[in-house]
């Protein structure tokens, strides 16, 4: 096998050489760069008077990449990046906006069965969504029989004490929370930085939503937008990560930077990528938590039968019908 060979076999490879959604870094944030396929692997090239830097990009151990501005990717290198099983995301300058998603092909359709289960039935809904706003409480569990409606001012009331305790932390006179990408450049650090590390957290998440096989428009608190589950589970996380650093960085003279600077380092720190695919899971099906949390599957489809459930494809049953033939 040539060289050239050998290169372009691990360029392409198998499910038993990704690594688990749980294990993948977070996230990069390119700009103005040209994101090409070359014979060694994906690269990031940018144009200097001294002539093209390139840097090799670790596409099988990210969970997504976000495409600013001026950044193009050529097909193979979006080919090659699907089949990592990493998710592309292309967003506005420094993150803030989200535009569209170029997300791979899912492996499995457990978690999305169970999903569509849980979110069609109004009741089991209603589980899912309580033990959201039980998780976003902590340690002070949801209040026994309260209502949907309930919940929801008890979390209102919180953010906003969480908003109050910050301002007078960093001696902030006055705060309101604020996004309007119309006036960006007239808002605050702490609002720049709250919206650019929301962005990075929500392409964070819908990478873990669609590694999972779920839909990220099939949510148990929002409703109406493709990204509803993942506005969902992005919520558990803010007041304990996005919240407190977006405010430690009311100072700063470039907080969408530095807040995506400091949110991957939040998610090494606190191991954030396979704590959200087991808050997933739990949230969806509590009983079925194992310790194989986020590992793809190389089962890729199966057979529906009402009475024997899941059946292995690729199996002739022709001869289940010999007892039908017509004489």
């Amino acid at each position: 096998m040539s060289g050239g060979d050998a290169r372009r076999k691990l360029a392409a490879p198998t499910l038993a050489m990704l690594p688990r959604i749980a294990d993948s870094l977070s996230f990069l944030y390119t700009e103005a760069v040209r994101i090409v396929q070359d014979d060694t692997g994906v690269c990031a090239q940018v144009e200097t008077r001294q002539g093209t830097d390139r840097v090799y990009l670790p596409t099988a151990a990210l969970a997504c990449i976000l495409l600013g501005p001026g950044t193009s990717i050529t097909q193979p290198a979006m080919a090659t990046i699907a089949r990592h099983g990493t998710s592309l995301v292309c967003v506005g300058a420094g993150g803030v906006r989200s535009y569209a998603g170029i997300m791979p092909a899912s492996l499995t359709t457990n978690w999305l069965e169970k999903q569509v289960r849980a979110w069609a039935d109004d009741a089991s809904r209603l589980q899912v969504a309580v033990r959201m706003y039980e998780m976003r409480f902590g340690t002070a569990s949801a209040p026994a029989g309260a209502s949907l409606a309930q919940l929801r001012g008890l979390e209102g009331q919180r953010i906003k004490a969480l908003y109050r305790l910050m301002a007078t932390k960093y001696g902030i006179k006055r705060f309101k929370r604020n996004y309007d990408p119309d006036s960006w450049d007239d808002q605050d650090p702490v609002n720049k930085a709250l919206s650019g590390a929301n962005t990075c957290m929500y392409g964070v998440v819908h990478a873990a939503v669609l590694a999972l096989g779920c839909s990220p428009a099939l949510g148990f608190i929002h409703n109406g937008t493709q990204m509803a589950f993942v506005y969902d589970v992005a919520d558990l996380y803010k007041a304990r990560v996005t919240i407190p650093m977006a405010f430690s960085l009311h100072a700063s003279k470039d907080p969408e930077c530095e807040a995506r600077r400091r949110l991957r380092e939040e998610f090494r720190a606190y191991k954030l990528m396979p704590q959200i695919v087991a808050d997933i899971q739990a949230l969806l099906d509590p009983s079925s938590i194992t310790s194989n949390a986020g590992e793809r599957s190389s089962d890729l489809v199966h057979l529906w039968d009402p009475d024997a459930g899941a059946l292995p494809a690729g199996v002739n049953y022709g001869f289940e019908f010999s007892d039908l033939a017509v004489e």
